[in-house]
C-alpha cells in the first residue's frame, strides 16, 4: 500500500506526513487494519524498540469539580456517583504511588482539578513530590493541575516534577463545543508555559467525543507544533450523569487508526494508550502496543482499569517487554534536549492524560480552583453553562454502560489499589 509506505518511510526520517495522509489513515477499511498496524509498528520499533513504560495515576481530590467540560465525570452539574474526598495527604499520596511503583511504574501522575492551582495548592504538591521520591528512587513525577499562572510550572520544576500534564483534548474548532468555562488557547498556553520551564511537555486527546476526522488530525498536528514529549491517547469513557453519557460511536478497529495515525504524525514522542482502553478496545488492546509505547496501569481517576497484573501479562504475551527504571524513554535526539533544558532533568519524559477535582474545602485556600486543565477518558470532564450538542448514539457497538465501572479502591478509600 503506497500510503503506508510513505507514511513509515517518513516516520523513520521523522519528517511531518500531510494532512491529507494522515486523514487517509482514518479512512483505511476494517481489511487494511492489520497493514495500518504492522505499519504503525515499524515506526514505533525504529523508536522504542519493544519496550512498553507504565505510568500510575494518583487523584489527589476527586469531585466537585466546577469547571463544565462535557466529558468529565467530575465536572459541574455531574451525577456520576464517583468517589468525592478532598486533597489527600502527602504521605497518604506517597503510599498510593508506591503501589504503583512496586507494579513496574516508572512515572507517577499526580491529579488534580480546579481552573489552576492556588499557590498554596503548589505548596501541597510540592511536599507530596518531596515525599514519593523519598521513598521510590528514581520515579519520576508528573503533575496535572489545570491552568498554571505565571512563576507556578518554575515552582513545581524546583519542587522536584518532571513533567507537567494539559491535554488539549479536541481541535480547536470544535473546543467551545466541549466546554464553556475556558479556552483552547487557555491550555495552550499552560503547555508552553511548562515547556518553557523545562518541565517535560505532556499533552494529549480525547477521542470518541463526536468529533470528525478532521479534528483528530487537527489536534495531532497541534500537539506536534507544541512539542510535547508525551501524547495520551484518550477514548471517551462515557459516564450516567454527564452530557455525553450516550457519546458510543468508537469501535477497536476505529481506536487502532486514531492511535496509528498519531504516531505517523508524532513518530519519536511518548505515544500513551490511556483513559478508556479497556473500554473501546477490549479484546484488540494488545494490537495497540504495536502502535504506542505507553500505558497507565492499574486504574484510572475515577473508573476501574483493568487488573495491574493482567496489564503485565498483556504485555509479556505480546512480545514486548516493560520499561526499566534505568532507560531513557525518548530516543537521543529528544532526551538529550529535555536533559538540557532541565539541567540534566527528566529524559524520560511522559505525562498524564487525566483530571482531578476538589471537594469538600474546609478554606479558601482548599477550595477547587474552578476547572480541570487536563483530562482522560478514565475521567471524563466538564460542561454547563451552554450545553453542547446532544451527542449521536452511534450505529456501531451501541450503548454499552455496562462497561464503565466506577472506581471504588486505591486512592482516597481504604481498599487496596490496583496496581
Amino acid at each position: 500500500m503506497d500510503l503506508l509506505n510513505t507514511l513509515v518511510d517518513k516516520g523513520l526520517r521523522r519528517e511531518l506526513p500531510t494532512r491529507e495522509e494522515a486523514l487517509a489513515v482514518l479512512a483505511t477499511s476494517d481489511d487494511e487494519l492489520l497493514d495500518v498496524v504492522a505499519a504503525a509498528g515499524k515506526v514505533r520499533r525504529q523508536w522504542f524498540g519493544r519496550r512498553v513504560k507504565l505510568n500510575y495515576l494518583v487523584n489527589l481530590k476527586s469531585g466537585l469539580c466546577p469547571e463544565d467540560c462535557s466529558y468529565c465525570s467530575q465536572r459541574l452539574g455531574s451525577t456520576a456517583g464517583i468517589l468525592k474526598y478532598t486533597w489527600l495527604k502527602p504521605e497518604e499520596a506517597s503510599q498510593a504511588a508506591a503501589a504503583g511503583v512496586a507494579g513496574g511504574a516508572k512515572r507517577v501522575c499526580l491529579v488534580a482539578s480546579g481552573r489552576g492551582p492556588t499557590d498554596r495548592d503548589v505548596d501541597r504538591v510540592g511536599k507530596t513530590i518531596a515525599a514519593i521520591k523519598e521513598q521510590n528512587e528514581g520515579v519520576e513525577v508528573c503533575a496535572c493541575l489545570g491552568l498554571l499562572s505565571d512563576g507556578q510550572a518554575e515552582r513545581l520544576r524546583d519542587a522536584g516534577a518532571d513533567a507537567y500534564n494539559h491535554n488539549l483534548n479536541t481541535s480547536e474548532a470544535t473546543y467551545g463545543q466541549i466546554t464553556k468555562t475556558h479556552t483552547y488557547a487557555d491550555r495552550v498556553d499552560t503547555v508552553q508555559k511548562a515547556h518553557g520551564a523545562g518541565l517535560s511537555a505532556c499533552s494529549g486527546l480525547i477521542a470518541g467525543m463526536g468529533e470528525s476526522d478532521e479534528d483528530l488530525v487537527d489536534v495531532v498536528f497541534s500537539l506536534r507544533e507544541l512539542d510535547a514529549d508525551s501524547v495520551p491517547v484518550n477514548f471517551l469513557i462515557p459516564f450516567e450523569g454527564t452530557p455525553l453519557a450516550k457519546e458510543w460511536n468508537l469501535t477497536p478497529q476505529r481506536c487502532l487508526r486514531i492511535l496509528a495515525m498519531a504516531r505517523f504524525v508524532c513518530p519519536d514522542v511518548e505515544v500513551r494508550l490511556a483513559g478508556g482502553r479497556e473500554v473501546h478496545l477490549r479484546s484488540m488492546q494488545p494490537l495497540a502496543l504495536h502502535v504506542v509505547n505507553s500505558i497507565f496501569l492499574g486504574d484510572y481517576l475515577t473508573s476501574e482499569g483493568q487488573a495491574g497484573q493482567a496489564d503485565l501479562d498483556m504485555i509479556a504475551d505480546a512480545g514486548f517487554e516493560v520499561e526499566g527504571a534505568g532507560t531513557t524513554t525518548l530516543p537521543a535526539h529528544r532526551s538529550d534536549v529535555a536533559a538540557a533544558a532541565t539541567g540534566g532533568g527528566c529524559g524520560s519524559n511522559g505525562g498524564a492524560s487525566v483530571c482531578g477535582s476538589g471537594a469538600g474545602a474546609a478554606s479558601a485556600d482548599d477550595a477547587p480552583a474552578a476547572g480541570c486543565g487536563s483530562a482522560c477518558g478514565g475521567c471524563s470532564g466538564h460542561a454547563d453553562a451552554a450545553q453542547p450538542p446532544v451527542p449521536v448514539q452511534a450505529e456501531a457497538g451501541g450503548v454499552r454502560p455496562e462497561l464503565v465501572a466506577v472506581r471504588r479502591r486505591g486512592a482516597g478509600t481504604d481498599i487496596a489499589p490496583n496496581a
